[in-house]
């Protein structure tokens, strides 16, 4: 199946018009910039700590390249890139500076296995 440009523009301005494209973006390879070192980190979080602080606390750091809260024993789970494990920790002790936080637990990603920028397949069928 071939679309004109035409009928591909207005196929992509019908889903950001609806939502479902919220924006474009540009995909760093974190190699070409030299922050190779990753680590998902779990904050543990002091009494009644919103989300929102977590996230206004979280985008001060530079290495934080995702947060998201999470059911388990964490509140939250934090995505750190750095250029190598000194600055890892750098980054891990600033984030564990913040106010709120009790504790942590970390994991260092070895590789990565699957990487992928959509959200999975269309629920349709062709």
């Amino acid at each position: 199946m071939s679309l004109s440009a035409p009928a591909v523009k207005r196929r992509v301005d019908r889903l950001r018009a609806t939502g479902v494209i919220r924006g474009f973006t540009a995909v760093v390879d974190p190699a070409a910039v030299g922050w190779t070192t990753e680590a998902f980190v779990e904050l543990f979080c002091a009494g009644r700590t919103t989300p929102a602080q977590i996230g206004v606390a979280t985008r001060r750091h530079p290495e934080v390249v995702g947060a998201y809260t999470v059911s388990g024993e964490a509140d939250a789970l934090v995505h750190l890139r750095a250029a190598d494990i000194a600055h890892l920790e750098a980054a891990l002790e600033r984030l564990r500076g913040e106010s709120f936080v009790t504790s942590t637990r970390s994991t260092i990603v070895l590789s990565r296995l699957v990487e992928s920028p959509g959200v999975g397949p269309s629920p349709r069928t062709p």
